[in-house]
């Protein structure tokens, strides 16, 4: 069995005979050789793992797509059976539920090994605000482990398990999975079910998953995503699928020199440095982006009104028991007292408008890559001053989900010391997978080895590019392609890009009169007087599909496109009529290449 087995390293073993006993049997024996007791809080015993792992049904990782997969959950996350501990031992009890998307992780066949260490309360990014022994960095043993799903990040850098949820308020799933070189995906807010989840910032928070690579965190996401009625944060959001390529006409932004914070550390910043050169070869040349209206908003998170949600989290704690909380959380959650419910107002007003702000930056990009935290911590400086390093480590992800952004944290080059250094992949909600196709890409170029093995990161396999069951193809020729103006309302639909291709040879496009925005108009005309157009072929869900063509205007319509490779999906295409004062572009090839000579002109 490989050292840290992926899902489907995993998987192609089980379909080779192997016994998921075995494979049981094994990450107990990984956890007592790591020899950490600060990893987990509560364990299953090895018996009742077993015995799950022989109650699986005939291995069929089609209908049951975690089959066999060994997972651990962070010790806020309610499993029946087990305690929920959030770290503070004098306020455990014991859930009569599980939480719906642990119900579904088991439904899909994973098997439970655990409930993880974490920040109490999941009040801290360090991973060391924890009344029993702290988990240890996996990579050295110095540095924290980050926090606060520190247990859930050291598990799956270990190799203990494949996959594990944190949670994730101010970047509890991400600054762990970068100190401790693995994948922490933070979904979009609201995609998954929070019932069962002690909330830390109810209207923050998010479950978020710990992985060994990009294509395991996305499997585990897919299988808890959905709508919850019974959650009143649930929202029902269009989150495609990770599309089978990178659209042609990514934008990628990344912080201009004034955003580029380090603490001074020259490690790492040349290691991000390094990981800039592998994502701008991956996705193109990078824009800069202002940073300061996103600092702006991270500062509301602990020095704004926001504490007070903490607070309001295990009030009749603060009120009644405050002596058995470790004393930095009781500290930090205490300065709620300092906010008025005027002040929350403010807050709210001054988020309001911030957000305008932050939000404007995709109008030029669609993805914003950062550092995942400026520089490792180590023990004995959180020692000597248990806030500031907390504090910086929250630099580039306090801000995400105040504005209801989604978030890849993704190993990058490591720093010239071998200690790792992570980079974040941001987007609006919904581009979940927009963010698992490139960060899929960046991790394999990074190649860096999978936690704290040996192993290196697999090569990201290609998905099909055709529109998979329950989708509908829509090839588009103009203002919808990827990085144009229109582009956004396809997405909006939760649509997901498949490929690129050209039309078949007959047919000719051109430049309507009118706008903004300008568009093309796509003439079908008889074989061999036409030319092949470039299009960009997407999958949208038949309820998108129909809500996308109710806003198409005249003299624009959706027929039957022919496509070089020989396919034939819906496309946009022109009323004759509607050609009147339009110009023939057909020789450009296409509307992208079109715009570009009329600039080049």
């Amino acid at each position: 069995m490989p050292p840290f087995p992926t899902i489907p390293l995993l998987h192609a073993a089980y379909a080779a005979g192997l016994d998921p006993r075995a494979v049981v049997a094994e990450a107990y024996r990984r956890l007592a050789a790591v020899d950490d007791p600060g990893i987990f809080l509560a364990l299953v015993p090895e018996a009742e793992a077993r015995a799950a792992a022989a109650a699986l049904p005939p291995f069929d990782p089609a209908a049951m797509p975690l089959w066999g997969v060994p997972f651990a959950v962070k010790d806020n996350i309610d499993v029946a059976g087990l305690p929920t501990t959030a770290a503070c031992p004098d306020f455990a009890y014991s859930p009569a539920e599980t939480a719906p998307a642990v119900v579904r992780l088991l439904a899909a066949g994973a098997i439970l090994v655990g409930k993880t260490n974490l920040d109490q309360f999941a009040t801290g990014l360090v991973g060391l605000r924890t009344p029993y022994p702290a988990p240890r960095n996996a990579v050295d043993p110095a540095y924290v482990p980050g926090g606060s799903s520190s247990g859930s990040a050291v598990a799956v850098a270990h190799g203990i398990v494949a996959f594990a949820l944190g949670t994730d308020t101010a970047g509890s799933g991400r600054v762990p999975a970068a100190l401790n070189n693995v994948v922490g995906l933070k979904p979009s807010l609201g995609a998954v079910s929070s019932r069962g989840m002690l909330p830390a910032c109810r209207t923050l928070d998010t479950l978020s998953v710990f992985a060994g690579t990009v294509a395991d965190a996305d499997a585990a996401f897919r299988v808890m995503l959905g709508y919850d009625g019974a959650d009143p944060w649930s929202r029902a959001l269009p989150v495609p699928p990770a599309p089978a390529g990178l659209p042609p006409g990514l934008r990628l932004g990344l912080p201009d020199a004034a955003g580029l914070r380090f603490g001074g550390d020259p490690l790492s910043e040349a290691a991000f440095a390094a990981t800039r050169a592998d994502l701008e070869a991956i996705a193109g040349p990078a824009v800069p982006v202002d940073m300061g209206p996103m600092f702006r908003v991270a500062g509301l998170l602990y020095d704004g009104p926001w504490v007070a949600e903490r607070y309001a989290a295990i009030r009749p704690v603060m009120e009644t028991r405050p002596e058995i909380l470790h004393p930095t959380t009781r500290a930090v959650i205490g300065t709620a007292g300092r906010h008025s419910a005027a002040d929350a107002f403010a807050g709210l007003y001054g988020l309001t408008e911030l957000r305008r702000a932050a939000d404007a930056v995709w109008d030029r990009i669609d993805v914003l890559a950062v550092p995942t935290y400026p520089r490792p911590q180590t023990c004995a400086a959180v020692a000597a001053d248990p806030i500031g390093p907390n504090s910086e480590l929250g630099t580039y992800t306090n801000f995400v989900n105040l504005l209801d952004w989604c978030a890849l944290a993704v190993p990058g080059r490591p720093r010239a010391d071998g200690f790792p250094a992570g980079i974040t992949l941001l987007a609006p909600r919904g581009r979940d997978g927009l963010l698992a196709a490139l960060g899929a890409r960046l991790h394999a170029a990074a190649g860096p080895r999978i936690g704290a093995g040996t192993v290196t990161v697999p090569v990201p396999e290609t998905g099909p590019a055709r529109a998979g069951p329950g989708e509908i193809e829509l090839a588009v020729v103009g203002a919808h392609l990827s990085g144009l103006p229109l582009n956004p309302a396809l997405t909006a639909c939760g649509a997901r890009y498949l490929r690129s291709a050209t039309t078949a040879a007959e047919y000719r496009l051109y430049a309507l009169p009118g706008g903004p925005p300008q568009r093309p108009g796509l003439l079908r005309v008889a074989a061999g007087e036409g030319g092949c157009i470039d299009t960009e072929v997407w999958a949208l869900p038949p309820a998108a599909f129909g809500a996308f063509v109710a806003e198409i205007p005249a003299p624009l319509g959706i027929g039957t496109l022919r496509l070089a490779d020989g396919t034939a999906p819906k496309g946009f295409l022109v009323e004759a009529a509607g050609l009147a004062g339009a110009l023939d572009i057909t020789q450009s090839g296409g509307w992208r290449s079109y715009l570009a000579g009329r600039g080049a002109a």
